[in-house]
């Protein structure tokens, strides 16, 4: 798996209590303006994404948005915690989670 860099980094924010997991924690981090980066899971429903959307629209127009290649299953084996959509609450861990998404993609194109 190519992604355990950002994966790490998620697991280290998560360990420092920085990530809101799932629909309702994500609206409230959004709401609280708490969230600096916004993340879906690849196969997060249409639906979700769109509520998300709109919300971070409203209270959070310049937070940043990353889908990444991760299912929700995989999320969770990796996380602990089953969520399609994450909030990073930390502008140290958002920056470089944002960082290693952008590498991976740069490195690995479409061959994941």
């Amino acid at each position: 798996m190519h992604s355990e860099k950002y994966m790490s980094m998620l697991g280290l924010a998560r360990r420092a209590g920085k990530l809101s997991m799932g629909h309702d924690m994500v609206l409230e981090a959004i709401k609280k303006k708490k969230a600096k980066l916004l993340i879906f899971a690849n196969n997060a429903s249409e639906r979700l994404e769109e509520e998300i959307g709109r919300s971070a629209d409203l209270f959070a127009p310049e937070l940043p948005c990353v889908r990444i290649k991760e299912s929700i299953d995989e999320i969770h084996f990796l996380l602990g915690y089953k969520a399609g959509v994450i909030t990073v609450n930390d502008t140290n861990f958002a920056d470089r989670i944002i960082e290693l998404v952008n590498q991976e993609e740069n490195e690995y194109g479409d061959k994941n």
